[in-house]
């Protein structure tokens, strides 16, 4: 039996097949493919979280952009490799968070292949000034509590 990835406290973990297309001509994944890979994970978490992405990626009153991203490749993925993501959320402001990511090979989850970070800020739509979070954004955050708690 493969080992299974942690499951830290306040996280949310999904699965993801690297596919050709997330490649690049040397046939290791490519440093925005993993981007895409956490973004959807985070996207998955938003879902279980009950919210509406139409909705929340629509930018109807607010948005929440990234910020600041960055990788770290602790060896290199291929097609075919079978990954688990595991986020974690943390809000660091009243309209500010940040969301941790870790890699996995399915089959040998004891250690991360790599690790991603994107902050996000929220902000008005209309005017592009910092806004608090609103209530939806709220729960999300509240649904994955911090690990201290």
């Amino acid at each position: 039996m493969a080992p299974t990835p942690p499951q830290k406290p306040g996280s949310f973990s999904c699965d993801r097949v690297v596919r050709f297309r997330d490649t690049d001509a040397a046939g290791v994944v490519y440093f925005g493919a993993v981007l895409d890979f956490c973004h959807e994970a985070y996207e998955r978490s938003l879902a279980a979280a009950g919210l509406d992405l139409r909705t929340f990626f629509s930018a109807q009153g607010y948005g929440v952009p990234i910020a600041q991203a960055e990788v770290k490749f602790l060896r290199p993925l291929f097609c075919g490799d079978r990954l688990t993501i595991t986020l974690t959320p943390q809000q660091t402001a009243p309209n500010r968070f940040e969301i941790t990511y870790d890699l996995f090979l399915s089959d040998r989850g004891d250690r991360p292949v790599g690790h991603a970070r994107t902050c996000h800020v929220c902000i008005d739509a209309a005017t592009r000034s910092p806004l608090d979070f609103p209530p939806e954004l709220l729960h999300w955050l509240n649904m994955l509590p911090p690990e201290n708690q």
